[in-house]
């Protein structure tokens, strides 16, 4: 079954990409990676005019998107130019080192991005888990709306991420699932 999903997504040392995988298990995504250059594979941006739903991906490096990402962004002003994504629907979701890390400032990067092109936008709609019983493995555990956040301890290997982040993934792109067969 194809899907009107498709994540964009820019991952430096894998742990993204781990997410973005998550993300894509529950939402029936297609995985479009942005290589270590910048640049789409070839017919990416035709993948992207297709979608219903375009979700934006990038670690959060020295807080903000990588530079990797930056330039897919910058690139997309061609697409702006002609409104292409305007009432598509957008969502994002980053990951960093630090449990906060200034990933906030990632995702309301993403935000206006979506934002300038016209995209309806989809948070991450999940309670979080901000109790004194809440612990690492808790859905929702960063309690970040706006959009997905999740960390990686810069010590650990993508089999090392956080479960409840993983989970958290997962239910932040059966979200997505849904929210998309209600507007394609």
């Amino acid at each position: 079954m194809s899907s009107n999903v498709v994540i964009v997504y820019h991952s430096g040392y894998g742990h993204t990409a781990k997410i973005a995988e998550a993300v894509a298990a529950a939402s029936g995504a297609t995985l479009l990676a942005i290589d270590a250059e910048g640049q789409l594979p070839d017919g990416g941006w035709d993948v992207l005019d297709k979608a219903s739903t375009i979700v934006f991906g990038t670690p959060t490096y020295m807080g903000n998107v990588s530079w990797q990402f930056k330039r897919f962004a910058d690139a997309s002003s061609a697409v702006w130019a002609k409104q292409g994504w305007k009432d598509k629907m957008a969502a994002a979701f980053t990951n960093s080192a630090s449990v906060a890390g200034d990933k906030q400032t990632t995702l309301y990067t993403l935000f206006t991005l979506a934002q300038q092109h016209g995209m309806l936008w989809a948070g991450t709609g999940l309670m979080p888990s901000n109790a004194k019983t809440s612990t690492r493995d808790d859905i929702n555990y960063l309690s970040s709306f706006v959009g997905l956040a999740t960390a990686s301890p810069s010590d650990a290997s993508i089999d090392e991420i956080p479960a409840g982040d993983l989970a958290t993934a997962r239910l932040f792109g059966a979200r997505l699932r849904e929210l998309t067969a209600r507007i394609a």
